[in-house]
């Protein structure tokens, strides 16, 4: 089946819930045992529900996995995957202009706990060549980069990791299924903050994580499990509705993007436009063979390279609201440096390109004409 209709049907069959069109909500904690050792599909919420099992078979489908794991945020599926693949005393390589959650996590939780982290500028792949040694047990991609849309070789780096027989990790988030499977390009593990595109209402928490690998879905859902950082239902049940309308919605992202990028191009304010669109961003060719579109993020520089002129920008926008996240229908606006990325040092923000003139925005679905106006009138 195509994608469109894998998202609107994958993951659920209604016949086995009294012909149910939508999977029901399966509010409850437990489920009864027929006898002493005999539990049927389920036993406890911790361990999975009806509503979560469609929600992992519909990832599952949507990244052509074996199988799909759901957790109770994007950040808890980062986590659970570097738990599972790593111990103190490893090493996990991972792209330089990292978000800035997932930073912190490497270098404030799983750094104390004993492991290594290197970040390396992969747009190069022989630097991971370089980078690999027997300590290195994961490979930690981001592709778009948030938020400055850089773009790796996920092929490329995934036979050079497969070759040292370390598995890849690819936050797929930006991209979304729709637009890349970083399984079909060689890469171990997928993982999304499935609160941004694909629960794509700004209404829900929630991370997903795709594999092939038995032994791999083994070790992740054994941390799954035991550390019980699993979505209820009711997000599972929202997460699940939005992924149906997931390649509508991602359409009119891209089609909005590529349009608000050209604009802000040509925009006297603007001195610098990220996205992998224009002809002229540096990975232009790549994105064009790895993705199916460019996605739904712009970010810029503003020539006036201060807070203050960033500020004023981003509260002068009246359909795009200042936020943390990205990927719903309605339009946003991230200062990077304060926000997305404000844990980082400031050295670190500057080495990776940062700029407090800059923003990132999430285009949302609303109409071309009502974004443009409102971005012409916010920039003066």
């Amino acid at each position: 089946m195509k994608f469109s209709t894998r998202a609107v049907h994958a993951g659920y069959d209604l016949h086995g819930h009294r012909n149910a069109v939508m999977p029901p909500i399966y509010q409850t904690s437990v489920f009864a045992f027929d006898e002493i050792g005999e539990a049927r599909d389920f036993s406890y919420a911790r361990s999975g529900t009806p509503t979560r099992a469609a929600l992992e078979g519909a990832l599952a489908s949507l990244e052509n996995a074996r199988h799909g794991m759901a957790f109770a945020s994007g950040m808890a599926a980062i986590d659970a995957v570097l738990r599972a693949c790593l111990k103190p005393g490893d090493e996990v390589v991972a792209v330089a202009d990292l978000y800035g959650g997932a930073w912190r996590l490497l270098t404030r939780v799983m750094v104390p706990w004993g492991v290594k982290v290197s970040f390396v500028d992969l747009t190069d792949p022989a630097r991971l060549e370089a980078a690999l040694n027997p300590a290195v047990k994961l490979v930690w991609l981001e592709s778009p980069t948030n938020p400055l849309l850089n773009l790796v070789d996920i092929g490329a780096l995934s036979a050079i990791a497969r070759a040292h027989g370390v598995p890849v990790a690819v936050d797929n988030t930006f991209a979304t299924p729709y637009l890349q499977n970083p399984l079909d390009l060689g890469a171990d593990i997928v993982v999304h903050s499935a609160t941004k595109y694909l629960g794509g209402h700004s209404d829900v928490l929630l991370g997903l994580v795709a594999v092939n690998d038995d032994k791999l879905f083994q070790a992740i859902r054994f941390v799954q499990n035991s550390a019980g950082n699993v979505p209820g239902p009711q997000d599972c049940f929202l997460c699940l509705r939005g992924i149906k309308t997931l390649a509508l919605r991602m359409q009119r992202h891209c089609e909005n993007a590529q349009q608000a990028a050209r604009f802000l191009k040509e925009h006297p304010a603007v001195e610098k436009v990220f996205y992998p669109g224009l002809s002229d961003h540096p990975q232009h060719a790549l994105a064009a063979r790895q993705m199916r579109a460019f996605g739904g993020i712009v970010s810029i520089y503003l020539k006036e390279d201060t807070r203050e002129a960033a500020n004023r920008v981003a509260t002068s926008l009246k359909l795009f609201a200042l936020a943390e996240s990205l990927g719903g229908v309605e339009s946003l606006v991230n200062h990077s440096w304060t926000m997305s990325h404000g844990s980082l040092p400031v050295a670190d923000k500057q080495a990776l390109g940062l700029r407090e003139g800059g923003l990132r925005l999430s285009l949302g679905i609303e109409d071309i004409d009502d974004i443009l106006a409102d971005l012409a009138r916010a920039l003066g």
